[in-house]
């Protein structure tokens, strides 16, 4: 296709080819342009995509507001806290995102079991709109799946200024034989509604990002619910055999390579 003509064209009357590239990303690809620039419209929701970012990452988490007063009595969830005091704190002092505070560290140990198959922990991360969005059936889904395997699982709680670190007092304070750590991703101008999930086999204080495994994209236009929870359970499953996580231990993904030879 010769260069500037695609400008000229509605999304129906690009190649069979270029359809499928765009429907599979919600990168901005063949947009168009006017000139050197972007078209207005595309320039508009690239901005509009930068504002929501931003409100994802500054918003701060109202437990009743953002997961609703009836899954919280559903699940009994309760809010927990980091050393990060306030949200600008935590966005400048990633260290005191991975510790609990002293009065949450107690808190946890008086409503919480130990030595569970699965422990499941809610942070807010970087985006508090992601886990608002994608926590609610996501749970409902692990709950389900766990359920089946004969698993028990542990008190899930939600943490305040969290970080991917607190795998690592989770693993201390309740000693599970997996972890998995619910927590908004870092939002970009595709989505701000992103979530991942971190896990780990017997997390402990030595433990770094070596030591876990991700799951991320987890989101309307990357993985659904449903596909989550299955690479979870799949994925917490296999930890369980192998007794190891991180980079000794490698996700097996059929169904994600079927989808990629069907492009």
């Amino acid at each position: 296709m010769a260069a500037g003509r695609n400008d000229q064209l509605a999304p129906s009357d690009l190649p069979e080819l270029v359809q499928k590239i765009r429907a599979r990303t919600p990168a901005r690809l063949l947009a168009g342009r006017s000139g050197a620039s972007y078209r207005t419209n595309t320039q508009m929701e690239l901005r509009e995509a930068h504002a929501a970012a931003r409100d994802a990452v500054r918003l701060e988490l109202d437990l009743a507001r953002d997961l609703g007063v009836e899954l919280i009595s559903q699940w009994n969830l309760f809010e927990v806290n980091t050393r990060a005091i306030t949200k600008e704190e935590y966005l400048l002092r990633p260290d005191l995102g991975r510790q609990f505070s002293d009065e949450s560290r107690e808190r946890i140990l008086k409503h919480c079991t130990g030595g569970n198959d699965l422990q499941i922990a809610i942070g807010d991360g970087l985006s508090v709109t992601a886990v608002s969005t994608q926590v609610p059936p996501l749970l409902e889904f692990l709950r389900e799946g766990a359920k089946t395997r004969g698993w028990s699982v542990g008190q899930i709680f939600v943490i305040r200024h969290c970080r991917v670190g607190i795998l690592n007092q989770i693993g201390e304070l309740l000693a599970p034989r997996v972890a998995v750590l619910l927590i908004g991703e870092r939002p970009g101008l595709a989505t701000a509604e992103s979530l991942s999930a971190y896990l780990a086999y017997r997390p402990n204080k030595n433990h770094t990002d070596a030591d876990r495994n991700l799951i991320s994209t987890i989101h309307s236009r990357g993985l659904n619910s449903h596909e989550a929870a299955n690479r979870i359970l799949n994925l917490a499953e296999r930890m369980m055999t192998a007794q190891k996580s991180g980079c000794q231990l490698k996700e097996q993904q059929p169904l994600l390579d079927q989808k990629t030879n069907q492009l």
